[in-house]
């Protein structure tokens, strides 16, 4: 069922449903379909209704006007799943008509749904447990949790001493998670870390056979601490455990046990006697997760707490079972044409050579992200709506992932190193000059 979303105004927050059958008048008399007690709007406002050719809203020669992605109409416009409608200056809400035209996803059944409603309450809950050990650093804890939901890999950069490696050994306790931790040198070897095959000989028959050793990849939470202090043959023994899910050893494949995450962790100042990570691996990490310094009241209440009192447990919020249903759920969330197309729009936009790019993107940007970066940004958006119990995606949830996406994605020239342009901020002028779709995109 069709149904709308407050954005702002006295209904902030709320939802309505909206029958398709026939026409639903927004307005601020009693007698319209959806009453809203708000000045700004005119008695009989706006109508919305399903026509053959698809969703339409009319201004009904309201006093302050209706607008459709902040774009003024008169006659009946075409919407969208996730467009924003303003009901003259103060009141908004976005328009979400459940699935996509012509598909059909996999709906969530009644113990998935419900599920998605205990998730605002449980990502709080595992906040909570987190900071029992890590204090601060939320945003960080958010993104590692929407990393596994939407069941990708993460790579952590920041200053050494930033409790990296505790942040993630205490989220595996948090989600139940099996976890390994593997300290990347310059001697480790495939091996070390895959497994190998040892000769062993049968007492009785003397028979000699080759028996395979697991190595600490064989988990569900693999920490790659340092990862760029190993040669590249090591880091890409990762690649087909990152992409597949699975780890060949000679002629033998064996599946890794589901579910199978790798955080990696990277100092950004110590560079001596480090391997840079070859963009092809870059890529296979759906976030890069900036580790920054904490804030002040943050840091006299870490010096406070691990100087003193013994470090506090935290408790288990999820199970292994949990992560999967929930990784299930991330891919059965709907997303609008209007949603992918945005996302489409800004990826583009990264490629110098693309004929949307702005000009800022021709001249300091030498590659632009691929189409596996558009892919990630609607799986953390669909990650980011089931952590705060929501079943629809929209434009506002691909902005917020638009950083730790492409951050790592977007390499630039020359022209911008001279300038001081990072690739942080090049994403932010883009986030201002990428424009949602309106009406003339569906024309």
């Amino acid at each position: 069922m069709a149904s709308i979303t407050f954005v702002t105004g006295v209904e902030h927050g709320k939802s309505r449903a909206i029958a398709e059958s026939r026409p639903i008048v927004i307005g601020r008399s009693a007698e319209c379909d959806i009453a809203l007690n708000d000045a700004v709007v005119s008695s009989r406002h706006a109508r919305i209704e399903r026509t053959p050719a698809g969703w339409t809203i009319t201004d009904l020669d309201s006093s302050n006007g209706t607008f459709v992605q902040r774009r003024r109409i008169k006659h009946p416009t075409p919407i969208e799943n996730g467009m924003l409608i303003d009901l003259g200056d103060e009141v908004a809400f976005r328009f979400y008509a459940g699935a996509e035209e012509g598909q059909t996803p996999p709906e969530a059944t009644p113990e998935e749904l419900a599920l998605i409603q205990q998730m605002a309450d449980r990502t709080e809950r595992i906040r909570r447990e987190v900071g029992k050990v890590i204090i601060g650093q939320t945003e960080v804890v958010d993104q590692l949790i929407m990393v596994m939901l939407a069941g990708g890999h993460g790579l952590l950069v920041g200053m050494p001493g930033m409790a990296k490696t505790l942040m993630v050994s205490t989220v595996a306790k948090v989600l139940d998670l099996e976890f390994r931790r593997i300290q990347f040198t310059p001697d480790l070897m495939p091996t070390d870390m895959t497994g190998t095959e040892v000769l062993e000989t049968d007492r009785t028959t003397q028979e000699k056979t080759f028996r395979f050793l697991r190595g600490p990849i064989f988990c569900n939470l693999l920490l790659a601490d340092e990862i760029n202090r190993t040669p590249p043959k090591t880091q890409a023994a990762l690649l087909e455990a990152m992409q597949e899910k699975r780890v060949t050893v000679g002629n033998v494949t064996y599946p890794l046990d589901a579910p199978f995450f790798v955080l990696a962790t990277q100092n950004p100042i110590e560079q001596e006697g480090t391997y840079p990570l070859p963009e092809a691996q870059l890529d296979r990490f759906m976030y890069n997760i900036w580790v920054d310094y904490p804030q002040e009241h943050e840091e006299e209440e870490i010096v406070r707490t691990t100087t003193a009192a013994v470090p506090a447990v935290p408790e288990k919020i999820l199970s292994k079972q949990d992560v999967l249903q929930l990784q299930s759920v991330v891919r059965k969330i709907p997303v609008s044409p209007h949603v992918v197309k945005y996302t489409i729009r800004l990826v583009r936009s990264t490629r110098p050579g693309d004929a949307r790019a702005p000009d800022f993107v021709r001249q300091f940007v030498a590659t632009g992200a691929g189409p596996r970066a558009g892919q990630y940004l609607v799986l953390a958006a669909k990650a980011r709506a089931v952590m705060e119990g929501r079943l629809h995606v929209s434009c506002a949830d691909i902005r917020r992932a638009a950083l730790p996406v492409l951050r790592h994605r977007i390499l630039t020239n020359f022209a911008a190193d001279s300038e001081g342009l990072t690739p942080v901020k090049l994403i932010e002028k883009l986030l201002a000059a990428v424009e949602e779709p309106t009406e003339r995109d569906y024309a």
